[in-house]
């Protein structure tokens, strides 16, 4: 379990953080890149959006809580939050303080009759223009691909402007390490426009100010319930085995070949 934050002295932190916003030009959600699934939106819920509850309660849980602060109040804001997968399991786990923001207002009508303190907003502008709030952990559930590089490196300049001082954003992305997945994963989606390895996803979050920066594989089998995911589970393993075999071959220290991949900073 992650240490927990230190809330920041009032009246010191805020007024910097406003600077640091003052200095990011302002973008417009309807002039980015993506045109089909935008990035604010999460994409990725099943067919039975019921259904997805308590299916993605595992992925998140395994994935994201051991990053979380240890304070229940924390304040999370969870980005692209589609109908509440990550707010629900937040709110099942004790954590009081979690919003969540889509711009598809639809999606956000299934967390909204859960009870779930989730809103229709486009990311973008809801980061630019609310200046009274700050975090002390934002969690964007869309992948990072969805930006191009620029918009990426804006985006998460915004997110660190949002945060108090020792808040940790977590985001992920499409892993291009992965020779099997990797060109698909790019290819597939007129609105996925790069794929990250450990070392440019680290980039990636220097870029946009943060510090502390790790990455981590994003693990997919983490049903147990489910006898199947063992099978994909070692089998996925002995390929990623044999693939980081053969970049030391070609010279190369790659060790995350999951399929995703997931990073945490702090400001």
């Amino acid at each position: 379990m992650s240490k927990p934050f230190e809330a920041p002295n009032p009246g010191q932190d805020q007024g910097a953080q406003i600077e640091d916003l003052s200095s990011i030009p302002k973008i417009n959600s309807d002039s980015l890149a993506a045109r089909l699934e935008p990035f604010d939106s999460y994409w990725q819920a099943p067919e039975n959006i019921e259904a997805g509850y308590s299916k993605f309660s595992a992925y998140y849980r395994h994935n994201y809580l051991r990053h979380l602060p240890d304070a229940k109040d924390s304040h999370i804001l969870v980005v692209s939050c589609g109908p509440g997968y990550l707010v629900n399991l937040l709110k099942q786990e004790g954590y009081i303080n979690v919003t969540g923001i889509d711009s598809d207002a639809e999606k956000v009508r299934f967390a909204t009759e859960r009870k779930l303190d989730c809103v229709a907003a486009r990311a973008f502008e809801y980061l630019q223009d609310n200046q009274t709030e700050f975090y002390d952990v934002i969690i964007p559930e869309q992948e990072l691909g969805h930006l191009t590089h620029a918009e990426t490196i804006q985006f998460l300049k915004l997110c660190r402007s949002r945060l108090k001082k020792g808040g940790t954003l977590i985001a992920y992305t499409l892993n291009g390490a992965n020779p099997l997945v990797a060109a698909e994963n790019l290819a597939h989606n007129i609105d996925h426009f790069y794929t990250v390895t450990e070392h440019s996803m680290h980039q990636l979050m220097i870029l946009g100010g943060f510090e502390n920066v790790a990455v981590f594989p994003l693990k997919l089998y983490v049903f147990w319930k489910n006898p199947l995911n063992y099978v994909g589970l070692l089998s996925t393993s002995l390929f990623e085995f044999m693939f980081r075999a053969i970049y030391i071959l070609y010279g190369k220290k790659v060790r995350i070949l999951t399929k995703k991949i997931m990073a945490t900073g702090t400001r």
